[in-house]
């Protein structure tokens, strides 16, 4: 007997219901974890051959459900899966990486901000590593056809929103530094990154905003493209950036913003991406 045969889970899906908050938040939290970044590369390739072992239908003695299921975590943590191969994700473009990367980042965007250098020097980190993680999830590394024109597209938007962040950062430290106190400029780098995102959200989504976005009833069909509900999602998105103020109320924002997701129904989640 299979192990599929045996446990009857299908790990294709996620484990937790995403048509309820908690499971949407199980599944999240799993998912950005920062612990699946201390796994041993052993620990990893062992994952991927259970995962690879119960797809394919071999009866694994003794695998509980736990077990399967942390196994199909941490696969998932490390490897791009594009259904014909895995190959593993760079390092700091995990979704795991997400939360103590960017920790060190805003610390260092918010500490260091009086000098010229140090503002181009932590833009680019942060802008370089946001790209890192794009492209990490996007292509994975795994090449193809449709590969290519999306690494064109990530390198033009790292670019211009390279570019934007630190004239931003710059023009703004030059123009605060003599007329406000050093609080003020605290501020400096949430107007540079939501500049950033005011660039590379429309360029990263040109498709989208050329040709549109499906749009779909509330059991998941599709009824065609809408242009206009691309350039109002992204209109929404950048206004929601923009809106942040001070490093506090910018964690706070995107924490606001993660959890009214979790509340959205499960057919407005998936439509609202």
């Amino acid at each position: 007997m299979s192990a599929y045969e045996r446990l009857k889970i299908d790990i294709s899906k996620p484990r937790y219901d995403q048509g309820t908050y908690w499971g949407r938040a199980q599944h999240f939290s799993i998912l950005t974890n920062p612990l699946n970044l201390l796994a041993s590369s052993q620990q990893l390739e062992d994952s991927k051959q259970i995962v690879n072992s119960y797809r394919n239908g071999a009866e694994l003695p003794g695998l509980t459900p736990d077990q399967l299921w942390r196994a199909k975590q941490l696969y998932d943590s490390a490897y791009h899966d594009n259904g014909t191969e895995s190959k593993k994700m760079f390092f700091f473009g995990r979704m795991s990486a997400m939360v103590p990367c960017n920790m060190v980042i805003t610390g260092c965007m918010l500490t260091f901000y009086k000098t010229t250098p140090a503002v181009v020097f932590w833009q680019w980190i942060n802008q370089s590593f946001n790209a890192a993680v794009n492209y990490t999830q996007k292509a994975g590394g795994v090449s193809s056809e449709g590969d290519k024109g999306e690494t064109q597209k990530l390198a033009v938007s790292y670019c211009a929103a390279t570019s934007g962040a630190v004239l931003t950062a710059i023009s703004l430290n030059k123009f605060m530094a003599p007329r406000f106190s050093p609080m003020i400029g605290r501020f400096v780098p949430l107007a540079a990154v939501a500049a950033a995102n005011a660039i590379n959200l429309p360029l990263m989504n040109v498709d989208g905003i050329k040709d549109g976005i499906p749009v779909l009833t509330a059991d998941g069909e599709e009824l065609g493209k809408s242009a206009k509900a691309a350039r109002s999602g992204i209109s929404q998105i950048s206004k929601d950036e923009c809106s942040h103020t001070g490093a506090a109320g910018w964690s706070v924002a995107n924490i606001c913003h993660a959890f009214r997701l979790c509340f959205l129904p499960s057919n407005e989640l998936y439509e609202s991406f």
